[in-house]
Formats: C-alpha cells, structure tokens, sequence
C-alpha cells in the first residue's frame, strides 16, 4: 500500500469530497499529484496525462454525484485520479499487474466507471448513448464525456458530436485542450484549438449586443436580424466554438483547466442548461512534476522510474524491436526514393523519429486516424509511392474496412508495419494484438510476414518494399528484440518458411518470435532423447505447401505455435491447408483462447496460457500420452 496521509486517507468515495470546503480541496489535489507520482514510479502507467487532469477531475466528481451521474473518460488512461477518488486508491500498489487494478476504466471495478475505455474518441459516441437510454428510461442524471484534444483528431469523435447536436439531449463534453495526444498533436484541428486562445470578445460581443437589442428594440431588432447573418459567417472563420456551435452545442470556454474555483462554478452552473454543451478546458500535460512538463510525450506511458532523477529503474542496451524498424526504414528510404512514412499520432512509439527527421517531406503523422491512414496510403499508393504505414496491432483493427476495400481489393502496394502485435502486456485487453493475424489472412491479396529476430525484421521489411508488388504485414512484437538464430540468415523468398532442425514425429511450427519458446521446448524434448523438427515459418500467408507436405509425411504430431488468438489465426490455417489437400495430419493449434487477454507482464501471460517453452513442452507431453 502507498500512504500519503493528510487529506486523501479520507476519501473513500465521491461524497466524501462534499465534504471538503475549498482550501481542503486545493490541498487535496496536491495530495493525489504526490500519490499519483509515488504510485506509477513503482509500478510504471500512464503519468502525464493524469498530472494533467488533477484538479479538473477533482471538480466533476465534487460537482456531478456518482455514480449516479455518468462520467464517460475517452482512451481512459487519464482516469487514474478518478480512480483515486472512487474507493480505489489502494488498489495502486498493483497497478497495472496481474490480477491488479486496471489502467483504464472498468465497470466491473467500480459502479462509478461509466464505461470500458482503451482506444481513443469513442466518449462522445458512448456517451451520448448513455444520455438517450436516459431519457428512453425516464431518468433525469447528467452524463458526461471527458475527451482530449489528441482524441478530438479521431473522426469518430465528429460522427458523435454531429449526432448529438441532432439529437439536441442533455449531454456534457469537456474538451481537454492539453495540446497533446501521446506525441504532440498535429492537423487543423490541433490549430483551431491553438487559436481559440486569443477570442474571447466574441461571446462579450454577443451579450452585449443583444442587450443593446433588449433596451433599443426598433432599432436593435431590425440590426440584430442583420448582424446575426453577419455573425454567423464571420465566427465561422474568426471566433471561437464556431465548430462545435455549428454542430448545435453550446460552446463554454476556453476555461483555466487547474483553476479549481472556476471550474466548481462552471460545472455548478452547467448543470441547469440544457441540450449538448461542450466546455473546453486548457490543461497542461505532467503538470506538477518538472520531467513530464518539459517532455510530457516522454512521460505518458512510463515504466518504473527514479522519481528524483525521472530516469527508468532499468534499461535494456539491446535494440526494442520499433527501433529495429526505425533504424532499417531510414535505410530504405535513402536507398529508395519512392518510400513514405505514415503515423497515426504515434511516432515516436512506432520508431519513426529518424525517418522523420531525414525525410520531412516523406513523412506524414495523420493524427488518430488510422481509417484515414490506411486510405491516405492506398492514395500514395495508387500513384506509385511506396507508403510504410507503422501502427499498433490494435489500433490497426479501427481500419479493417479500409485494408479490405481500399488497399487490398486495389492490389495496392501499402506496407502495414504492425508494431506491438501479440501480446503487449500491462495494458491489458484493450491493447492486446492478439487478432491481426486473424483478420488479416484471410483478406485476398494480402501478404503477412512475422520475423523471428532483429535480423529477420529487417530482411522482411528490405523485402517487403523493395519485392513485394501488392498489400503486405510484417507483424512484430513488443520489447527487446530477439538476437537468437542470428547465424541463420536464409533470405526472404515468397512464401517460402526456414529448417531449423530437421527431426521426426514430432514437429513444431512457430510463427515469429515465438520461435525462441518453441526452441526451448525442443531442448527439453532432445533430453528425454526425442528428435523434434523445428519450422520458422516467416509466411502467415501464403504458407509453405512443400514444408508442411514434408512435416505432414515425417512427423505423427504437429504442433503450431503463435502470438495470437486460436480463432482464425496461423494455426487454423494450417489445419486448412492439410484439409483443402486431403492430407491426413495430426494437428495441435497452441495459441491464446477465445477470451480477451487480461494485464500481466508479457513473460506472466505467456506462462499463464501455456505458450512458454515449458507451457509448450508440456502440451506436447500431454498430446504424447507422457
């Protein structure tokens, strides 16, 4: 348990805030920012993010009663401090961790979270959900959605303000302006939003004119009618809210984001308008702890840290596999001209920066909008560039339509660098890639590759812009990249697997850097005297027919392994290969089941569905009748 004393030891819930008066609650804030950084420099999360949104979640919670009122929190790694304040403070020593408190949202935690978050701009949409089931239901609770600025780039977020304006029912929005989303935001949006800064004359302009109305109506009629029309283009280009007023909410701000007075005040007062109102609030991310205000995109996702230093606790010499990607990209690209970079706001986590820097012209960050993205690159695509869109295995899953229609239906050559696919561990089920193989194989056109090693990683990439002709996925893990097999470096060829061993009866076929724990498997299996075959099979589609024939004759017992789920992914495909062929075949698909994966360290979860070397060799034993 983390102790901090004072204040905080007396919240247990929401209600114990309205308890408080105002300098208690100022104080309070100082209290959760100390915790908050006790907490995450022990067990690693989202930091700032949270140090931004202190004293703005300390106001709705003492304004709104929950869980009554619904507070719906958009990508939900800026709920900790609601958390804090709903009973759950102590839950922070595991946060994060296994059979630990969640870093997101989770109804099954606490009545008070509204609704499961993970990916970005979905607050709106469910929100507003909320609202109408409210009002279907004859209720009368407010319902508010709190979405940052970086998640007002995903177009989701439009959709639901467009409804909700249509709608025109109760509903609460509060625009978390920091100015960020994990890298520092970009698009026309993220300036908007800069420039609303400077025009608060506008609705100054407005009420005093249409005092001026009220007190002189036969003159103040006629010219309030004209300079409405007036007023309604030029806001349009000049003045603030003009976006979200054109899509019938009430604009409120830009408002003081730490100033816990006037966001009291505020909140109080907004809970006697009607209709949708969006309140847009000024924060600063990492506020509070100098590291995360100077480099708030270094500190939003952390591991364990030096609280006096902001240093990591450990750090690993050997390359992660994003930055194998970064550094071979810039490689590539200098070599060929026709190569483009694209992020979905994740540059830096994807191992962009070089190309960034080398090519600024050739580089383009879409914000959160991978749907965008993946049509954006069949674009460049069709006009014969060479697009490397790099993104996160679950995230890549909001562009399912667009892989489908708009690259691979055109044969178009898009090259998907699916970082974090797999199992990605504290972030648990929201961020697990554990599907892409899944919905990717069975798409026409598509190739998919998985490499065992840094080497392998950058063989298939080299091969996947400079060879490849159509759609092609080199999918990767998360963490350090493997250095084993380094001596077998047996080029890339379409569709073709690699030997490791050569062995009978029993052989094991791994997708990927899974090819470390089944090798561990196989070293158990050779002390018990066994001589198992070993395949790195490289090609998730097309598989190698001539290999599996081979493994199929030689082996009684096949064994596929993978970093994805069972349903659809390598493993079914083999079993369909042996059947399209009429090939009998013993098959056994070790893979994670048909659950949502929960928050654990990578090595745990491995351990925990049996898809380590000894949770592999022990399926084996047990297939074997041993």
């Amino acid at each position: 348990m983390i102790c901090v004393g004072g204040i905080l030891d007396r919240i247990q819930s929401p209600e114990d805030l309205k308890k408080l008066n105002l300098q208690e609650m100022e104080q309070l804030c100082k209290e959760l920012r100390r915790f908050l950084l006790r907490a995450v420099s022990k067990t690693g999360g989202h930091l700032a993010s949270n140090l931004g949104v202190v004293e703005l979640t300390v106001a709705l919670e003492y304004c709104f009663r929950l869980p009554q009122d619904k507070i719906v929190w958009d990508v939900g790694h800026q709920a900790y401090i609601h958390k804090m304040l709903t009973g759950r403070k102590e839950g922070f020593s595991a946060l994060r961790q296994l059979d630990g408190l969640s870093g997101f949202p989770k109804p099954h935690e606490s009545p008070c979270d509204a609704f499961a978050a993970g990916h970005s701009s979905t607050s709106i949409s469910a929100a507003l959900g909320i609202a109408k089931a409210r009002d279907l239901q004859g209720r009368k609770n407010h319902v508010i959605a709190v979405i940052g600025d970086g998640s007002m780039t995903g177009g989701l977020a439009y959709e639901a303000l467009n409804n909700a304006g249509r709608e025109n029912t109760d509903l609460i929005v509060v625009l978390n302006d920091n100015q960020m989303s994990i890298d520092t935001n970009v698009g026309a949006i993220s300036k908007h939003l800069n420039s609303l800064r400077t025009s608060n004359r506008y609705q100054a302009f407005k009420d005093n004119f249409k005092q001026f109305r009220d007190m002189v109506p036969v003159i103040g009629k006629p010219a309030y009618s004209v300079l409405e029309k007036v007023r309604d283009s030029a806001k349009l280009l000049l003045l603030e809210g003009a976006v979200f007023e054109g899509m019938g909410f009430k604009y409120i701000g830009p408002v003081d984001g730490h100033d816990l007075p006037e966001l009291i005040e505020l909140f109080k007062n907004v809970q006697q308008m009607y209709g949708p109102i969006l309140i847009h609030v000024k924060t600063e991310k990492g506020r509070g702890y100098p590291y995360a205000e100077e480099r708030p995109w270094d500190y939003h996702g952390v591991s364990p840290f030096d609280l006096r230093t902001g240093d990591p606790l450990s750090k690993s010499n050997k390359p992660s596999w994003s930055a194998v990607f970064g550094k071979k990209i810039v490689e590539i690209g200098k070599h060929n001209p026709k190569v483009v970079g694209i992020t979905a706001a994740m540059c830096s986590g994807t191992g962009f920066q070089k190309f960034r820097k080398e090519f600024p012209k050739r580089f383009f960050d879409v914000a959160i909008a991978e749907q965008h993205g993946t049509t954006f690159a069949a674009g460049l695509a069709s006009q014969g560039m060479i697009p490397v869109f790099a993104v996160y295995s679950s995230f890549l899953q909001r562009a399912y339509d667009q892989i489908i229609h708009d690259v691979c239906m055109e044969n178009l050559h898009v090259v998907f660098a699916i970082d974090r696919a797999g199992i990605v561990g504290a972030d648990g089920e929201t961020h697990q890639g554990v599907f892409d193989l899944s919905f990717l194989r069975h798409i026409p056109n598509m190739t998919v590759l998985s490499p065992k090693n840094g080497w392998e990683l950058e063989a298939m990439l080299d091969y996947a812009v400079n060879v490849c002709k159509g759609p092609v996925a080199v999918r990767y893990p998360r963490g350090t990249a493997s250095e084993n097999f380094e001596m077998q470096r047996l080029p890339i060829e379409y569709g073709k697997a690699e030997w490791i061993a050569k062995g009978e009866d029993i052989a094991i076929l791994a997708e990927g850097h899974m090819l470390d724990a089944a090798y561990g498997a196989v070293e158990r299996l050779r002390a018990e005297g066994k001589n198992p075959s070993l395949v790195n099979i490289r090609f998730i589609r097309p598989l190698d027919g001539e290999i599996l024939r081979a493994v199929a004759e030689d082996c009684s017992h096949i064994f596929t392994v993978e970093d994805n789920v069972r349903d659809g992914g390598f493993g079914s495909a083999v079993l369909e290969f042996y059947s399209d062929h009429d090939i009998a075949a013993n098959v056994k698909n070790l893979a994670f089941p048909d659950v949502y994966i929960e928050q654990g360290t990578q090595a745990q979860l491995f351990a925990k569905y049996g898809l380590d070397a000894e949770g592999i060799y022990q399926s084996i034993k047990k297939t074997l009748g041993e």
